[in-house]
């Protein structure tokens, strides 16, 4: 059975990804120029939906 990481919130701020995943920042962003962790813009912010987070989380679990 899988776990949701996630509370009702859709999309979540570089910052709230980092604390999520308990990695840094600068690793998130690593995470998304590889393409590993998806992000979608809106105006200049850049924005992780809840169910991109997720897949990452779960594909972590696949590939160990």
């Amino acid at each position: 059975m899988q776990r949701k990481i996630m509370n009702d919130k859709l999309l979540y701020r570089i910052p709230e990804v980092a604390e999520h995943l308990s990695i840094s920042r600068s690793k998130v962003y690593e995470l998304l120029k590889s393409g590993e962790l998806r992000s979608v813009h809106i105006d200049r912010s850049r924005l992780v939906r809840a169910r991109d987070l997720q897949a990452y989380v779960d594909s972590l679990a696949a590939a160990s």
